[in-house]
């Protein structure tokens, strides 16, 4: 994973369309110049395209959150001065973009509790989708194969292309993976709102300490 810092000048839609360039060009850019700039690519942690304690069952959780959670999902570190957040390309398997907070070095305990909730969802997101992509694409194949044994036919032509089923066969695949798995999915978003939720309120908790730190710092320089 290569790091990039993206310039300063250039105004909001420059800085948007350099972000998109390193994106799409497999870079890491810092988190919170993206969401400045108004094209946050991810919301307070990540998802397959973003956040929420109790559980509704183990295999939407996951596994125990990790001493540093976000070690797990990417081996990035971002450069020592750095003060933002970075995010880094998709991983191959879950297709999630990693995150590496930005851990100033005054933060507070409500800060930290955040931060490291934040860094269990992403490690949570990471294993549910990381399994979740490999049991659709190994039984994907599974099905592909069977299929074209009970047609006759092997994985691959003469000339040494795969063969492929109709879209009216991979339907019905798509919609017994969906039945099967519907529980699980269920479970993943009961889970998913309510981190949604808990992360959110603690985002509000840590803006409300910002604010009043602040407003008690211009009082005693008056």
């Amino acid at each position: 994973m290569l790091a990039g810092k993206l310039p300063g000048t250039g105004g909001p839609a420059r800085l948007r369309l350099l972000a998109s360039e390193r994106l799409s060009a497999g870079k890491t850019v810092p988190h919170s110049r993206v969401k400045a700039a108004g094209n946050c690519c991810c919301c307070c942690c990540c998802r397959p395209e973003t956040l929420l304690g109790k559980c509704y069952s183990t295999a939407a959780r996951g596994p125990e959150r990790p001493r540093e959670a976000d070690e797990k999902v990417s081996s990035f570190k971002p450069p020592v001065d750095s003060h933002f957040d970075w995010i880094g390309p998709p991983d191959r398997v879950s297709n999630l973009r990693p995150i590496k907070f930005y851990v100033p070095k005054n933060e507070t305990k409500l800060e930290q509790r955040l931060r490291k909730m934040r860094q269990e969802t992403q490690y949570w997101n990471q294993h549910f989708w990381s399994n979740q992509n490999l049991t659709f694409n190994k039984e994907k194949d599974q099905f592909v194969q069977s299929r074209l044994q009970a047609k006759g036919m092997e994985l691959r032509d003469e000339d040494g292309r795969k063969n492929t089923l109709g879209a009216e066969e991979m339907a019905e695949f798509y919609k017994n993976f969906l039945s099967k798995n519907h529980k699980k999915h269920e479970n993943y978003n009961k889970e998913w709102y309510r981190r949604n939720f808990t992360i959110t309120w603690w985002m509000g908790q840590v803006f409300l300490q910002r604010a009043w730190r602040k407003l008690r710092w211009r009082k005693e320089t008056r």
